[in-house]
């Protein structure tokens, strides 16, 4: 067997790994070299392309990565030798039906002038078609700094939203023609090669066909059965584990795994246990439990008639660091760095997740992250107890408010389901129906439109005009209002802000621009002052880092304004995404029943932590403390420095990590049991 250099056999995990790819990628390119005088020589040709370009983008994202990244020669070694293991698989089952194809079709057929026509064009249609793949993992990695994962695969299933996003974002005809010319350049060099002339010249027999296919096929097997996508993440820097992947093998990894059982994943510890942790961290000296399985709970509250409207802003990828209040130094935030110093402020608070429904889903349901998509994406989804129910039950009506067409990430039906009504952009009424009404906004209200919805101006507008609405029929409403603006490709109406569009800073500070649009406006309503605003983001611009997960890459501004009697506080206990209701109803001095995780942040009881999560990882942060929880069983422990955010490897107590485990199981199982639901209340 060939061995592979022992500096990538240093890590245990990846030792048999390493051999693998030594031993299958030389013996592939020994057996790829003798088929090239084949019927075999096109697909070698296709295979030797694939992996030419591969290692030409990974060299690319390398370069691109530098910047935020340290690489040893050991990390830039093991990337480019795992990631051409991967590229070999993916070319591999690219063209595994074209291999039983060539294994099958007897050579009198295989000649005919038709069959090297169709093969001509079908090849030139697969290179283009990888090109397009190379391309779209450049911009993918430039907007996650990620290869392909289960968010690329949301997308494939809202491409009126994508297609438009990549149309208004780059200029795709030109990058169309550079693909079809580059393809047509792969082409011609096959032609030089005489790639088609070995190809449909030769004589193969079919024992030598069934040898070849054979070995081809085998290779398939293995990578398809055996060899997992996570096999490339070997080591604690980031960035080298998705250099390592690649981006086509990546996707169809994520199609496969697109939701995980956490109790076939991840830790567990005894369900009694871990119901019983999460019930003594929810107490508070105000909530009473009810018995059986369930975080069910009474929150006893001053009973206060104090019943304000409430109008919840949503801001796109609102990373605290784009205001002044965390170090920026750019003025991109004047109006919300202003409402901060006048405002029960949340200057330490962490979302749960890297995506709009991860804070929907936090901001609705008050529950950590549970692996895989978010409740928002899942089936089965309909009928939760939601932050909405216990407006509803205070006499409120909600209304999901959306600049763009609800159907995408399947939010309208989340929401229609769970006690919303719905105010979107959507092209046309679907036929599935929502418990609540859904109204479609009107072009005559729309000044600029996008790939992703109209412009945070005019759906402050919409909402202003909702409000006017309610008012006069002396209807209290709860809003859930979700910008579109900061999101590539970052365009808006011209002449607002000094700044051009096309980037992230200029989207950036014209939301904040149409924030202070907005409570100018809205300031001059009559049911302004009875109205709380509420302005928090969905989650950061950008979650990558050089760790797992990066902990900063977390952190959001919370602004809760106009709530009488509470003019100006500073909350800087570490606080999560879902404690922002608890801790509103808790100053609004209300009772309500609660199966949520989200907790009162000022009872003397609340003990400070955040659930900060990916697609597969799941992190618990108490103090200093970071818990993190992988699939295969894995739990990682470090000691996180804010001031540097550093995360250094350590051991931690029991007590800490089960915590971590408990909550998170928890939250698993109540939510499959369905004991989160309307009719968990009712009994």
């Amino acid at each position: 067997m060939i061995r592979v250099p022992t500096i990538l056999s240093t890590d245990p995990k990846f030792s048999i790994s390493s051999e693998l790819v030594g031993y299958f990628v030389t013996q592939s390119l020994i057996v790829m070299t003798k088929i090239f005088k084949s019927r075999y020589a096109l697909l070698t040709g296709f295979i030797l392309y694939f992996l030419l370009f591969s290692f030409i983008v990974r060299t690319i994202l390398f370069i691109e990565s530098a910047q935020h990244a340290d690489f040893s020669f050991s990390n830039i070694l093991r990337f480019y030798g795992v990631g051409l293991f991967f590229d070999l698989g993916t070319a591999i089952m690219i063209s595994s039906l074209y291999t039983l194809y060539l294994l099958i079709l007897p050579e009198k057929i295989y000649k005919q002038k038709w069959n090297i026509i169709i093969t001509k064009i079908v090849l030139f249609m697969f290179i283009v078609l990888t090109f397009f793949s190379f391309f779209a993992e450049l911009t993918f990695w430039q907007e996650f700094q990620s290869r392909f994962n289960f968010i690329a695969v949301d997308y494939l299933i809202y491409t009126y939203e994508v297609i438009n996003n990549i149309n208004e974002s780059y200029p795709l005809p030109v990058l169309t023609g550079l693909i079809v010319v580059i393809s047509t350049g792969v082409m011609f060099l096959f032609f030089r090669l005489k790639a088609f002339k070995n190809s449909f010249e030769s004589n193969t027999s079919l024992k030598t066909r069934f040898y070849i296919s054979s070995v081809l096929l085998s290779l398939l097997l293995l990578y398809s059965v055996f060899i997992k996508n996570s096999t490339a993440e070997c080591g604690n820097n980031r960035y080298a584990n998705e250099l390592s992947k690649a981006g086509i093998y990546s996707f169809f990894a994520a199609f496969k795994n697109n939701e995980l059982n956490y109790n076939e994943f991840y830790k567990l510890i005894n369900k009694k246990q871990a119901l019983s942790i999460v019930r003594n961290q929810l107490w508070q000296s105000n909530a009473s439990f009810k018995s059986g399985n369930t975080i069910l709970r009474k929150i006893a509250g001053t009973d206060s008639a104090y019943k304000p409207n409430v109008i919840m802003i949503t801001v796109e990828s609102l990373s605290a660091e784009f205001l002044s209040h965390y170090g920026n130094k750019d003025n991109l935030t004047p109006n919300l760095d202003s409402l901060a110093n006048q405002s029960i402020f949340f200057s330490n608070m962490y979302a749960t997740g890297t995506r709009t429904v991860r804070g929907m889903e936090a901001l609705t349901l008050a529950i950590p992250p549970t692996p895989g998509s978010s409740i928002v994406r899942r089936t089965d989804n309909e009928d939760l107890y939601t932050v909405g129910h216990v407006f509803n039950q205070h006499g409120y009506t909600n209304t999901f408010f959306y600049g763009g067409d609800g159907y995408f990430d399947n939010m309208n039906h989340f929401f229609g389901n769970n006690g919303y009504n719905i105010a979107d952009r959507g092209r046309k009424l679907l036929d599935e129906t929502y418990e609540g009404k859904r109204t479609i906004i009107p072009d005559k209200e729309v000044t600029f439109e996008n790939a992703w919805g109209i412009c945070d101006e005019d759906i402050f507008n919409v909402v202003i005009k909702d409000a006017d609405e309610k008012y006069r029929h002396n209807i209290l409403f709860n809003n859930f209002v979700m910008t579109t603006s900061n999101h590539r490709p970052y365009t808006f109406p011209a002449h607002k802000i000094s700044l051009p569009s096309g980037t992230r800073e200029a989207a950036v500070r014209y939301t904040d621009y149409a924030i202070g649009n907005f409570l100018d406006h809205a300031s001059k309503k009559p049911w302004f002052k009875n109205t709380v605003i509420i302005v928090v983001a969905d989650h950061c611009a950008s979650s990558a880092g050089k760790n797992e997960i990066d902990v900063s890459k977390y952190q959001i501004p919370c602004i809760i304004l106009n709530l009488k009697n509470h003019p100006v506080m500073n909350i800087d206990k570490m606080t999560s995404q879902i404690d922002l209701f608890p801790t509103l109803w808790h100053l609004l001095g209300w009772s309500y029943t609660s199966d949520f995780f989200g907790q009162n942040v000022l009872s003397d009881q609340y003990q400070p932590r955040a659930f900060i999560g990916t697609y597969q990882r799941l992190g618990y942060l108490k103090r200093d403390s970071l818990v993190l929880l992988s699939p295969q069983h894995k739990v990682d422990t470090y000691l996180y420095q804010k001031s540097t955010n550093e995360q250094k490897a350590a051991k931690l107590s029991a007590n800490i990590i089960n915590e971590g485990i408990a909550n998170y199981q928890t939250a698993f199982d109540l939510f499959k049991d369905g004991k989160l639901s309307i009719k968990n209340h009712q009994h």
